[in-house]
């Protein structure tokens, strides 16, 4: 297996390597209490995994999930969602008992996310008087509690204070609070953390129980020679801590407010772009501090996975601003990113460069040449291939081996549901392409899950939903629809199917075997 945290200047995967994984979010693993979790569940699933063939787990965002439940626009991240908190784990350490794990009623096909935090939060609250207590393991949890606390303050401290902020003004936007502490006036700072203490130490531990289950899955992967790839957000949500914490980074005006804001222009998934209104970046600010806060995020999240998915790749080099009275984002232009500058700073910090480069959308020389000066592997999707284009760089054909192949992403249709809206005659040019007679709907994830394997790309990844030949009503997210995403769950019987037997024996006739 690659190593994470290869020398400076040699590429993720070394020449010769092959490897594949299933695309998952751990949301979607099939669980008694309504939403995948960091605990049992998530072991039992590196074991299907291993007994598949399969080396790599990639999964979503795992930060507190914000507007529309989307991972990729995160309240923090730095912190973790507390509804990946696992009720096993707390019946393990003695914080909880079983009978309050009780899981009631949830949909068995999808998550019910107020429903789901409403029993993780009451699972929290049960854990922290515990604690407190010092019922359960907690003397030897207490050492580890506070060392967490001291080597996090850095983001945990202001993260816990603005979600103690959040229940104190619930449904307003950290903009409507009161203006001190919008403006972060020391002495309101000061009485907020006094008034709130009880809120943000339990917020401080609900964070520490999530690092430490998170940890504990790291491990169980590792032993199992399974690598886990995150997913890094390139913007942070205009709702979140990071915006309240460090307005100094951003793009802000006196009152706080983004002058710009993010977004892409019409591409693929949007004919009119997409205005995702985000806060951007002030780079000449972060590259004064030799992009500390980036590199402390990107080492939080290294600290519960092996390597990191770079969202939106292309805003390294240079970024879609948009003005925030637009109504859509075709009105946006490109701004200059931090470039390889900050991929050098990466590399001395890391030893290495632990990254994927999503350099998916409109991508541009200059974009390509940043991604193959520091050698990240970029990904290629075959559901971009098929378009009639013999040149289109997403035919396998056109592959290099530092690549990662994909069927679909998350933001794809499902390869089963892509092909029964495909155009008729592209559905001609991919059969010929693939030169086997035409085949029905039914059979054609698992031609392209052949050709992702069989490709030149090092690393071969297909989503679950492909794997099981599921068709759209498995889809987890549509871009530029704001509500219904990210709710996709499979079952247990699923995760049971003869689809992973099918699976292990393309990946070790591809070779990619682990």
């Amino acid at each position: 297996m690659p190593d994470a945290t290869a020398p400076a200047g040699e590429p993720l995967f070394p020449p010769g390597y092959r490897a594949s994984g299933i695309l998952l979010h751990v949301t979607s693993l099939p669980s008694p209490f309504g939403i995948g979790d960091l605990g049992p569940g998530a072991c039992a699933w590196i074991d299907r995994m291993v007994e598949a063939g399969q080396g790599w787990w990639q999964t979503l965002p795992l930060s507190p999930v914000g507007l529309g439940n989307s991972p990729y626009d995160p309240l923090s991240t730095f912190a973790a969602s507390p509804l990946l908190l696992s009720p096993e784990r707390l019946w393990e350490d003695g914080l909880i008992e079983q009978r309050d794990g009780a899981a009631g009623e949830f949909p068995p096909d999808r998550v019910d996310y107020e429903a789901v935090a409403e029993l993780k939060g009451r699972l929290l609250d049960v854990a922290w008087q515990a604690f407190r207590a010092g019922r359960g393991r907690t003397a030897e949890l207490r050492a580890q509690f506070t060392r967490f606390c001291a080597e996090h303050a850095r983001w945990l401290d202001d993260y816990a204070l603005f979600a103690a902020l959040q229940e104190r003004y619930p449904d307003r936007y950290y903009l409507q609070w009161p203006e001190p502490l919008v403006r972060r006036d020391p002495l309101a700072l000061d009485a907020a953390r006094r008034e709130l203490a009880g809120a943000i130490d339990r917020c401080r531990f609900g964070q520490f129980l999530l690092a430490r289950q998170g940890a504990q899955l790291r491990d169980y992967a590792h032993q199992r020679g399974v690598r886990l790839m995150g997913d890094m957000p390139f913007f942070v949500s205009p709702q979140s801590a990071d915006a309240w914490a460090n307005p100094e980074l951003f793009l802000l005006d006196d009152q706080c407010r983004p002058r710009v804001v993010a977004g892409v222009p019409p591409d693929y998934f949007s004919a009119t772009g997409q205005l995702w209104g985000n806060p951007v970046y002030d780079w000449n600010a972060l590259r004064q501090t030799r992009y500390r806060w980036w590199v402390d995020r990107l080492r939080t999240l290294l600290d519960q996975v092996h390597v990191i998915r770079l969202d939106h790749f292309r805003a390294f080099t240079a970024a879609w601003h948009v003005p925030v009275s637009a109504a859509t984002a075709e009105s946006g232009q490109w701004v200059p990113g931090p470039g390889a500058d900050f991929f050098e700073v990466a590399r001395e910090a890391f030893g290495g460069l632990p990254f994927v480069a999503e350099d998916l959308g409109l991508i541009t020389d200059d974009v390509r040449q940043l991604r193959d000066q520091f050698q990240l592997p970029g990904m290629r999707v075959l559901q971009f291939a098929f378009d009639g284009d013999p040149y289109n760089a997403f035919l396998p054909r056109y592959y290099v081996s530092n690549a990662v192949v994909y069927t679909g992403t998350h933001d794809n249709d499902t390869t089963r549901g892509w092909y029964a809206k495909l155009p008729r005659e592209q559905q001609a040019g991919m059969w010929r392409y693939l030169e086997q007679p035409e085949c029905g709907e039914d059979q054609v994830a698992w031609a392209l899950l052949k050709l992702a394997w069989e490709s030149r790309a090092a690393l071969a990844i297909a989503p679950l939903q492909d794997v099981l030949n599921l068709g759209s009503e498995a889809r987890m997210n549509v871009p530029g629809k704001p509500e219904g995403n990210w709710r996709w769950r499979a079952s247990a019987s699923q995760l049971a199917s003869a689809a992973f037997s099918r699976l292990a024996d393309l990946t070790a006739a591809a070779g990619r075997r682990t």
